[in-house]
């Protein structure tokens, strides 16, 4: 079985900040919104002609609860030239990075917390890592 395409989905209680965070800090596209369709808005976020993308939703007149772990992670692998960008990116926004849960992703990376305090991995290198650096 082969998957064609992967989307990350998650309710929100501030979507446009979390839009904002991962479009304006992390670099990603917003490639459509929704707005009032039953009831929720929503976001789509990622790079055009990848084959993964985020999607944010508000349901209108629900709150949901903001009680992530420090286990809750989205991990973005970035080849070594782009590295420099990322983190200038994160930087410039202010972004203050974490100490991670699992020591592993500090040695391959820096974590950040999104405005709702969800967890995102920034590892320096591209999937696969190498062989003798396993998760």
């Amino acid at each position: 079985m082969r998957v064609q395409h992967v989307r990350i989905a998650r309710a929100t209680n501030r979507l446009d900040e979390v839009a904002a965070f991962y479009r304006d800090v992390l670099g990603f596209e917003v490639l459509s919104r929704f707005a009032d369709h039953e009831g929720f808005d929503g976001v789509m976020i990622g790079q055009l002609g990848d084959s993964m993308h985020f999607e944010f939703t508000r349901q209108q007149g629900t709150n949901v609860a903001d009680q992530p772990s420090p286990e809750d992670l989205v991990v973005l692998y970035f080849d070594y030239a782009e590295w420099s960008e990322v983190e200038a990116r994160i930087a410039i926004a202010g972004v203050a990075v974490v100490p991670s849960h699992n020591p592993y992703w500090d040695r391959h990376g820096i974590t950040v917390e999104d405005p709702e305090g969800y967890r995102v991995v920034l590892h320096r290198g591209p999937w696969p890592p190498a062989p003798s650096a396993s998760a």
